[in-house]
C-alpha cells in the first residue's frame, strides 16, 4: 500500500482532487477503498475529540445520536470545499493525526465551536495558538447552548471505554 500511495496521489493531482505533499512524502496510514480506484486513509483530527458515530447525547431527558450529528457536520464541511490535510507524526488509535482544514478553516475548530466534538488541548502542547482558539470554540460553544452544551454528553473518551448516559445504556 505504502508503495502504491505515491502514485495514487500523483494521479488524483493530474485529475485535480488532491495536490501532493510539496515534497513528495509519502503519507502512510491504515487505507480502505472507497472503490475499485480509489482510496481513503483515515486520520485522526489533532486536539478536537468528536463524539463517536454512535455515541448519544442527552437534552431534557431523551437520548439524541450527537455522534451521528458530529458525523454528519464533518462530512458537510469537508464536501463543501478542498481539504488540507497536514500530519502533525502522532499516531492514536492506530491512525495518524493531522490537522485538517477546508477552504483554510480548521475542521476541529468548527466542530468544538458546534458543540460536536470538545478540546483536547493535552495534545496541541507544540501549538499553543492552535490549543487557545479551541478553547475559545469551547466556551462560544457552551454560552451559546450548542450541540452537546445544550444538554448532557459523556467526554468521547470516556464514552471510549465504555461509560454511557442513562438514557442509552451499556453497548
Amino acid at each position: 500500500m505504502r508503495s502504491a500511495l505515491p502514485f495514487l496521489l500523483a494521479a488524483l493531482a493530474a485529475c485535480g482532487a488532491v495536490s501532493p505533499p510539496p515534497d513528495d512524502s509519502p503519507i502512510s496510514g491504515k487505507g480502505r477503498a472507497i472503490d475499485g480506484d480509489t482510496v481513503s486513509i483515515d486520520f485522526r483530527l489533532s486536539g478536537a475529540d468528536a463524539f463517536e458515530r454512535k455515541q448519544m447525547c442527552s437534552t431534557k431527558g431523551s437520548c439524541y445520536p450527537c455522534g451521528k450529528l458530529a458525523q454528519d457536520l464533518a462530512s458537510r464541511i469537508l464536501k463543501s470545499g478542498t481539504a488540507t490535510v497536514t500530519p502533525t507524526g502522532a499516531n492514536s488509535y492506530g491512525r495518524p493525526v493531522a490537522i485538517v482544514t477546508v477552504d483554510g478553516q480548521d475542521l476541529g475548530e468548527r466542530m468544538i465551536r458546534e458543540g460536536l466534538a470538545v478540546p483536547a488541548t493535552q495534545y496541541l502542547r507544540s501549538d499553543p495558538e492552535r490549543a487557545s482558539a479551541y478553547l475559545a470554540a469551547a466556551l462560544e460553544a457552551k454560552t451559546q447552548v450548542r450541540g452537546a452544551y445544550a444538554g448532557e454528553y459523556i467526554d468521547p473518551g470516556r464514552w471510549r471505554h465504555g461509560e454511557r448516559l442513562a438514557c442509552e445504556g451499556r453497548y
